[in-house]
Formats: structure tokens, sequence, C-alpha cells
């Protein structure tokens, strides 16, 4: 495990970074842990021989990475913890190799631009049942990312949104996420309001919602969430917390231990 915090307030797209794969990287044939490595045009070749790994970040990924890159990662048995990262903020990732043939990943980590059509991709058209764990960041799903999100990862535990594009409006819709138990939404500059819809998000314990700057209304529903025990709402519009106190929010959300406003 090596890699290094270039920007420790975690507002730069590449806030941390991956050491360079060292020599011999394929000799480490009972490896089962590698973070963070960048990738390199020798990476996919190198991973071919690492088949016990069972955690995987990778930085610095490229668009012309992703094909050989993907493909080997595909492969691994074992593998259940995938870190994906660009190498910067414009550079796409195209996700359409990685197909894994087996079903063990079950935690996805993606920091980038995304291609057209990803939802489409084998990683979420056939193996987003299996997830549990999504955290996405600097990417972009469409004009509403919680709904076309939700049918493709029923399974879901935790769910993090990070500088997503969105329209002004999020929603979420009845039934969804009926697993999830933590969801977290950040740095989501264009929210102006965050609808629940009756039956959304039945099993939630954690709802983090955190810098959304535009958001100055009560999210509508949030009092259904029965289930929740921590709910944070800060740095969010200036008018949000006046929203709150003239709804009489805190008396409807007498059912949660833990709210930090």
């Amino acid at each position: 495990m090596a890699d290094r915090f270039a920007d420790e307030k975690q507002s730069d797209f590449r806030y941390f970074i991956g050491v360079e794969a060292p020599k011999g990287l394929l000799n480490l044939e009972e490896l089962q842990t590698l973070e963070t490595v960048q990738a390199s045009k020798d990476l996919a070749e190198q991973l071919k021989k690492l088949m016990q790994l069972r955690t995987l970040w990778i930085d610095n990924v490229s668009t012309e990475d992703c094909a050989n890159l993907f493909a080997t990662l595909s492969t691994m048995p074992l593998l259940s913890s995938l870190l994906i990262s660009a190498r910067d903020v414009n550079e796409t990732l195209c996700l359409e190799a990685l197909a894994p043939e087996f079903s063990k990943l079950h935690r996805l980590i993606v920091r980038g631009h995304w291609a057209d059509e990803t939802l489409e991709y084998p990683i979420f058209l056939h193996h987003g049942k299996h997830l549990k764990y999504l955290a996405l960041s600097w990417c972009q799903l469409g004009e509403d990312p919680l709904g076309v999100l939700a049918p493709h990862v029923p399974n879901l535990t935790y769910l993090s949104f990070n500088r997503v594009k969105s329209a002004s409006t999020l929603v979420l819709f009845a039934r969804c996420f009926p697993n999830l138990k933590t969801l977290v939404l950040k740095k989501i500059p264009n929210v102006e309001q965050l609808e629940i819809g009756n039956g959304a998000l039945p099993c939630i314990e954690g709802l983090y919602i955190i810098s959304l700057t535009q958001l100055d209304k009560v999210p509508q529903g949030i009092e259904s969430l029965l289930s929740l025990k921590r709910l944070w709402l800060l740095y969010l519009h200036r008018e949000f917390r006046t929203q709150w106190l003239t709804n009489g929010m805190h008396q409807k959300m007498q059912h949660v231990p833990e709210i930090r406003l």
C-alpha cells in the first residue's frame, strides 16, 4: 500500500496519487492488496500474474488504458474491491471492457468522466446486481443520476455521489434502493430540491447531504425515512436552515437519534 496525498483538502481531482508499478510486480503472485498503483502501458500485462488480488486501486488511468486494463481485471476470480481513477477531470473512462467473469466484485469506486452509455455496459447491465458499495465522483449519468442508476444496482448498501452532474431536482422514486443503508450526496452544485418517494430507501440508516450549496428546500418526503439513524445536512444554501425550522422538522424527525444541521 503506497500512495500520497497531493491535496489534503481533497479539492483537486487527483488529491491522492499512486506510485509507479514496482519492478518485479508480476512476481508477487500471492499478492492480495495493491493500492495505489499508477496505470501504464505494461500494467495490464503485469496484473495477469496477480490472480490472488482481492483489493486493487489504480490511479492515472487514460482512455487508451481502459480496454486492455479492464479486460484483465475482468478475469480476476477473487477481486472484490476496485478503485479506478482517471488521469484528470477531462479524461474519459470507458468501462465497456469491465465485464467480471466472477461475482466476487462488490465494491466499486470510479473517479472521472464516463463514456456515453456506461450504464449499458456489462459492469452495470449484468454485474450490477452483485455490487454492494458504489462511490462515484466527477462523472455524469444524466439529468437524474439517482433515477437512472437505481434499476441497475438493486442490492447496494452504500452509495456515494461526489461532484456528479445533475439537474436541479434529484428524485428517489418509490421503492428504489431497497437495501441501501448509507447515502452520501456531496458537492453537487446544481441541486435545488431533493424528492423522496413513498417507500424509497426503506432500510436507510445514514443520509449525508453535504455542500449542496443551492439546496434551499427541505427534502420532500424525508420524514418518511423511519429507519434513519444519522442525518447530516451541512454546508447547504443559507436559506435551508430557515426552511427547516419554519417547517417544524425537528419535531417531525424526532425518530432520528443524530441530526447535524
